[in-house]
């Protein structure tokens, strides 16, 4: 799952990367509005992080751009802390949520997960495909209820598939979303993990459309809601 963070000051904008990417996502980094909407207007991400005092061009007018062009990606927006008004300006924009600054990180994430979960429509926090259960809290994978370790990319590209269980995904929109910029994309990387991931959940876990992606079957629901997080034992971030 890839994420789009744009935030102006530099340590904070580090520390949202690191928080992400530990929690597996491939994430790509602007450090002011220009260079967050181009990115936004080009490329794919399954959420954004959006902070509204942008220098260049500020995060309400980013994201009225990208709407006003039909980019409908999810977008949390990081306001000062008690600015009602910028909450309001942000959701009336186009912004999915919003958090105020100071935050803490394991709330961050926990919004993004549900910001995620929501623009697949999915409700439950554990994706579920057959006999393969992924939650989404802690990134911990079952088959038939027996723990699977997989690699970083085993499970970013699975988790992509089950938030798309039921339908087919194109090699390239995989290709768009699991692997960072730099990465080589040409590669047969994706039938490798692919292959790797039968290995480990069966090959039944897995469809290969020929011609046009891969498919998992479609995903049991269960109702149930995500339970509240408790705190991450660290401070809060995004102070000013």
């Amino acid at each position: 799952m890839r994420v789009l963070v744009i935030e102006d000051d530099p340590n904070l904008n580090r520390q949202l990367g690191s928080a992400l990417d530990s929690a597996g996502y491939v994430v790509e980094s602007a450090v002011d509005g220009e260079q967050g909407h181009f990115l936004g207007e080009t490329s794919d991400f399954d959420a954004v992080v959006l902070d509204l005092g942008l220098p260049g061009m500020n995060g309400i007018d980013v994201l009225r751009k990208w709407r006003s062009a039909g980019r409908t990606m999810p977008v949390l927006i990081l306001t000062a802390r008690d600015l009602w008004s910028d909450k309001v300006a942000g959701i009336d924009a186009g912004a999915d949520d919003y958090l105020a600054k100071p935050f803490h990180m394991a709330e961050l994430l926990a919004r993004i997960r549900a910001l995620i979960r929501r623009s697949t429509g999915r409700a439950d926090p554990v994706l579920v495909s057959g006999a393969v259960k992924f939650d989404t809290r802690s990134g911990t994978v079952t088959r038939d209820g027996v723990p699977v370790i997989l690699t970083t990319f085993e499970q970013r590209l699975l988790q992509f598939l089950m938030h798309r269980t039921g339908q087919i995904v194109p090699r390239s929109e995989i290709i768009e979303h699991i692997y960072a910029q730099d990465f080589d994309r040409d590669s047969n990387t994706v039938e490798v993990f692919v292959r790797r991931l039968r290995l480990k959940l069966g090959a039944e876990a897995i469809e290969t459309v020929r011609g046009q992606g891969y498919r998992m079957p479609q995903a049991d629901t269960t109702g149930r809601e995500e339970a509240p997080e408790g705190s991450s034992g660290r401070g809060a971030v995004g102070t000013d």
